[in-house]
This record gives structure tokens, sequence and C-alpha cells, in this order.
């Protein structure tokens, strides 16, 4: 933009009969933690209303919308620390969706206008903590979860993108091979139907591919080992890093598309050893392995289906001497594990949802127990989360912990939800669970 176009865009705001949650107009008050604090409310206020840009503009009236000028100078003004104030406030917004600050003449007095890019995928924050504008206020999201759902849902699912350079032969066979199985193991009474269908209409069964073209989550799943490239600048990568007790790197091993068959392959590097446990009960010692690999491969798996691949970072399992740590890049949608227990009710946000329906088809993300699930609410629905736990607490393997079985019942209750064949008739903090178009309500927030 020119000079004379900064000067209309800032005549249109001034125009809005009122100050719009994604305009906030200033006199001359620009106390850098502050601005940082209204960046991340006008960013994730633009997103909120379908706006290309939020606005903050300093040397207006935010009463009368007339120019009254502003000696605010960004290019001179320190942050916190001493620091140039550009700099600190984009060091502090994560993520960075992108900002710039004009300095602009306008014919009655000086203005200075700052335009923020929209949150894209997550809310944005500012040093950690996220902000939204809620008519002319400035809030801390936390406090508005309704608005947070709807930033999390107004994010692209980059694997749902179709991969415009990729085909059919940049899938290995292998892999399409072992996903035929493994759909036939969730979807028994299909195996007949599988048996005839050509690999285009399976995949697309399987939801692994979008229309019969070739998506991010293909690639990711059933790509060739070469093929990672065309998934670029997305990375797509497992490592295993074994560590000492000091924490010096040992041994290493990458792991790369195919998926499906990634996870196999990393179990067998981890030194899953022997160890002589001693039940409660008895006094006879019993041998099992120091990991359960159903818990370390749901890890795994978990991990890649939240991963944030546009963070340029990798999926890790680091195992050291007495534990293994699976970790990932992005967050935890509804911020932490604690927060979905506390609740007592699975969330409905996926950072990458066509990514976890395909696992979900093929048998990545687990669902033994959800046939369970619908049997107990088709015959005594509405059902208690007490009554769930009662029916698959008992059945799931010893060696987890409490945390973990409750963890498991969590998730199964949530792709139940997603798949549309349980709702919720009550509260998230009491959920009453029955089957999906037997009411005529809506799942509860």
């Amino acid at each position: 933009m020119n000079a004379s176009e900064h000067i209309k865009l800032i005549d249109r705001l001034r125009s809005l009969p009122t100050e719009a949650e994604w305009v906030e107009l200033k006199r001359n008050q620009y106390e850098p933690q502050k601005l940082g604090e209204y960046l991340s409310a006008l960013a994730n206020a633009a997103c909120l209303a379908n706006q290309p840009r939020g606005y903050l503009v300093f040397g207006i009236d935010d009463a009368t919308h007339a120019v009254v000028g502003t000696r605010f100078n960004p290019y001179a003004t320190k942050g916190k620390g001493n620091q140039d104030l550009l700099p600190w406030l984009a060091a502090g917004l994560r993520p960075n969706t992108g900002f710039e600050a004009y300095v602009v003449e306008h014919p009655n007095g000086r203005v200075v206008l700052f335009e923020v890019g929209p949150a894209k995928g997550q809310p944005v924050a500012f040093y950690g903590t996220e902000y939204v504008r809620v008519g002319s206020s400035k809030t801390e999201l936390g406090k508005h979860p309704e608005k947070a759902r709807a930033l999390w849902t107004r994010g692209s699912d980059w694997s749902a993108e179709v991969c415009k350079a990729a085909s059919l032969e940049d899938l290995d066979p292998e892999a399409v091979a072992k996903a035929r199985e493994q759909f036939v193991v969730k979807h028994p009474g299909k195996a007949g139907e599988v048996a005839g269908w050509d690999d285009r209409t399976f995949l697309n069964k399987a939801r692994a591919l979008k229309q019969g073209a070739v998506t991010h989550t293909a690639l990711l799943l059933l790509g060739r080992s070469e093929s990672a490239t065309l998934l670029a600048p997305g990375v797509a990568k497992i490592s295993w890093i074994l560590k000492d007790t000091a924490n010096h790197e040992l041994d290493y091993e990458h792991f790369g598309p195919p998926f499906l068959l990634a996870g196999d392959r990393l179990l067998r590097r981890i030194r899953n050893l022997i160890v002589r446990a001693l039940p409660s009960g008895t006094l006879f010692p019993q041998e099992i392995t120091q990991y359960d690999p159903w818990v370390i491969r749901e890890a795994l798996h978990n991990a890649v289906a939240h991963q944030d691949y546009r963070r340029h970072g990798r999926v890790a399992v680091v195992e050291f001497p007495d534990r293994v740590l699976v970790t990932n890049v992005g967050d935890f949608l509804p911020g932490d594990v604690e927060t979905v227990i506390r609740q007592d009710a699975p969330q409905a946000l996926y950072r990458n949802p066509f990514l976890a329906d395909a696992m979900v088809e093929l048998n990545l993300i687990d669902t033994q127990g959800g046939d369970l699930i619908l049997a107990l609410v088709r015959e005594h629905g509405p059902v208690e989360r007490k009554d769930v736990d009662q029916l698959l607490v008992p059945k799931l393997p010893e060696r987890l912990t409490a945390q973990q079985k409750e963890r498991r019942v969590n998730n199964l209750l949530q792709e139940l939800r997603r798949a549309g064949k349980i709702v919720n008739r009550a509260s998230r903090a009491r959920p009453k669970w029955v089957l999906a178009g037997t009411g005529s309500h809506e799942d509860s927030p």
C-alpha cells in the first residue's frame, strides 16, 4: 500500500459506526504489553469475523473517530528489557500470523496503523496468554471457551489438503496391502467387498483419498519413503533416540513414510526387557515385558495424529533406561490432558481430523471397546460415565495406570461421538450418552 491507500483505509475504519471487534482505535496509549495483547486479541477476532486483517490504529479518538494525531513512533519505542518494540512484539506472538506497523501522515494528523493477520488453525497468544475482543473490550480467551472452540475449528486441515503433484504411484504397495488387512480387521463384515475394490476405491472408502485425489494423509500413512519430499515444507519424520541416564545420545534412527509401517519398525528398536513382577495376592513372580507395546503404539499414533506438520518438527520417541518419552510438535487442543479428565467428557477437536479419521479406519487409533459402549447405550441409554467405566475399565490391561485407563475410555467416547454414533444429552461435566438420532436436542457444549 502507498500513502494514499493507507489514508483511505484509515478513513474506512473511522467510518465504521462503532468499533468492530477486529478494529481498535486509540488516541495515544501505547504501553508495550497492552499493545501486544491487542495484537493477539485482534488476530483472533479477525479470524472469528472472517476478516483478512485486524487493525490497531493510534491517533484516532475512539468516541468520535476523529483524527487527533499521535506522537507514538513504533520504530523508536522500546519493549520490555530495552528491546526494540517491533522485534519484541514479534517474539511474543505465537503463532505469529504476521503484522506490520505504518506511520501515516493523514491530512488531519499523524496516525500509526498496525495490521495483523488473522489466526489460522489455532488462537494467537502473546507471551503465553491468548486474548480476544468481546464487543469493545479486550479479555483473555480462556474466559470464553465458545470462542476458543470456534478458533480451533476455523483452521484449515493440513492433513486433508490434496497434493496435486502426487498420484497412486507414489504410494507404497506393501503399505496399501497392510492397510487393506487392517481395514478388514476394523470392518470384518466388509471383507468380501474389500477384496473386489481397486486401490482407488479402497482408499476412498478408508478416507485416505479425497474424491480419488491423493491427500497429505495418504502420503503420510501410505507414501513411499521418497514421497516425503511431496509434503514439503511439511516434515514427515519419526525419530527413535536412545539416551543414557545422563541424557547423552547413544543411538538413533529416523523413520519416514509410510507411517502405517513405521510403528512396528520403531518398536523393534526399543529394548523391551523381560522383568519379573510379583502380582498382588500371590508369592509367584510373573515375567512381563518392561513396556506394554500396546501403550507405546497408542502413544505414538496419537502423537502422529496431533502433530503440527506445518511447524517443521518431528515426532520423537526417546528411550531412556527406565522410561520411553513420546513427544511431538503441537499443543494438545483442549490445552492439557488434565482438562479433559476434569471435564469427564471427550473433546471434539483434532488438529488433523482427516488424518485421525483415516487412522481410525485403518485400525491405527484403537477403538476396541466402542462396540461394547454402543451395546450398553442401546440397551440402557441414557448412560452416565460411571456406567461406561464399570463396563470397560475391568477389561483394560492391568498394566495400565488408573489415569491411563480413564484416558482410554475418554478416547473411545470421543471417537464414537466424532463418528456421529452417540451424543451427550446433558452437560459436559455430567454427560449422559444416548444413540445419535434418538432425541431432538443437540450435543451439549
